[in-house]
């Protein structure tokens, strides 16, 4: 299957999901863009690597490259392999030397790997065919947003009524709240995640 490169075209702040950024991949020698919401921490991570600052001690991505450097195992590539129900799926293919490795990674933690091995991302045609959307080059980011492929459980989540989350069970609003993080659902998270503190307090 042929890969198709991307380029970080840039980041905002989401419009529409608290807490959390659009991230703009856009197809080289193409029109078509293809927008991802990911975590703060995620978005301040690529940010700063793109920005060439320097944090005060190293991020969680900072410390990957570190490790894996230590060890001579770089990464060559990044590739977006996949979409299912609005998750878009991931992987690092690394060399150590003596083996390629494909690592499986969420694709907001791959990106932030990548710009920090300066190494490429990929893509498939059937996922810019699904995700991308077709925009003029200097289109605003913020214009791309109300286009982006959303996970069924972050819409689902911004539904969820209180009763519903009352009458779960602490073990289930867990069960529910690593799910939600997982599918990088934000607002979703943060609703079980202030039912869970609730009850803490009571």
């Amino acid at each position: 299957m042929k890969k198709i490169k991307l380029e970080i075209i840039g980041l905002s702040y989401s419009q529409t999901q608290s807490g959390a950024y659009a991230l703009v991949l856009g197809e080289e020698k193409g029109k078509r863009r293809l927008p991802i919401i990911i975590g703060a921490f995620e978005a301040q991570a690529i940010a700063i690597e793109l920005e060439n600052m320097t944090p005060t001690r190293p991020l969680t991505h900072d410390l990957f490259k570190s490790l894996a450097q230590s060890f001579d195992i770089e990464v060559e590539e990044v590739i977006i392999f996949n979409l299912l129900e609005g998750v878009f799926y991931a992987k690092l293919i690394c060399n150590n030397g003596d083996k390629k490795m494909e690592i499986d990674a969420r694709t907001s933690d791959a990106i932030a790997v990548a710009v920090r091995f300066g190494c490429p991302i990929y893509t498939y045609e059937f996922i810019l065919s699904t995700a991308g959307i077709a925009m003029e080059e200097n289109a605003p980011i913020e214009s791309i947003e109300e286009h982006v492929e959303r996970p069924a459980a972050s819409t689902s989540g911004s539904k969820l009524s209180e009763s519903e989350l009352s009458a779960a069970s602490t073990d289930e609003l867990k069960e529910m709240l690593k799910k939600a993080i997982d599918d990088e659902a934000y607002e979703r998270a943060g609703k079980i995640r202030d039912e869970l503190n609730k009850r803490k307090s009571n």
